[in-house]
C-alpha cells in the first residue's frame, strides 16, 4: 500500500451496527477510543484519506444500509456555494479546496439537509430513491424554472 492511501483501505469495511453491542450501564468507565493509529499529532494538517484510523472509527464504518433514499449531485449546476458542505450533519460532502466534488455513500445517512440548503434553481442536489441509477437520475434533471410575470 503507498503511503498516504492508508484511510481509503479500510473505508466502509465494517458496518456499523454489526458488532455486539452493551448497554449505557455496562461501558467501561474512563475508556479512551482513539480515532488514529500511532502518533495523530498532524492529523489535523491531512486530508482525511490520508490519515491511518483505528478499526473502531466512523471514517472506517459504513451507515449506507440504513439510508432508503439518497443525494445525487449534478456537477452542472452546482455553483460551489459550500451551503451542503457546511450544513451536512454527517460530514458527507466531499469538498476540497472550496469545490464541491461529490457525496460519500458510506457516510450518508440520507437525511436531505443538502438538498434543503441548496440555493440553485433547479437544485444541484436532489433526493431519489436508494436503489436510483445515478447516471440514469442526472439525465432527468429537472430545468429551470422560469418566474411567472
Amino acid at each position: 500500500m503507498s503511503k498516504g492511501l492508508e484511510g481509503n483501505a479500510n473505508r466502509g469495511v465494517r458496518e456499523l451496527g454489526a458488532e455486539e453491542k452493551v448497554g449505557w450501564d455496562e461501558v467501561t468507565q474512563g475508556v479512551v477510543l482513539h480515532s488514529f493509529v500511532g502518533e495523530s499529532k498532524n492529523a489535523a494538517f491531512l486530508k482525511p484519506e490520508e490519515r491511518v484510523y483505528n478499526d473502531f472509527n466512523s471514517y472506517t464504518a459504513t451507515v449506507a444500509s440504513w439510508r432508503v433514499i439518497k443525494p445525487i449531485y449534478n456537477r452542472d449546476i452546482c455553483i460551489d456555494c459550500q451551503n451542503c458542505w457546511v450544513w451536512c450533519p454527517d460530514t458527507s460532502i466531499i469538498s476540497r479546496d472550496k469545490q464541491m466534488l461529490g457525496i460519500d455513500y458510506d457516510h450518508c445517512k440520507g437525511c436531505g439537509v443538502c438538498v434543503e440548503v441548496c440555493p440553485t434553481n433547479p437544485k444541484s442536489l436532489l433526493m431519489f430513491n436508494e436503489a436510483a441509477d445515478n447516471d440514469a437520475e442526472l439525465e432527468n434533471w429537472p430545468v429551470k424554472e422560469k418566474k411567472a410575470k
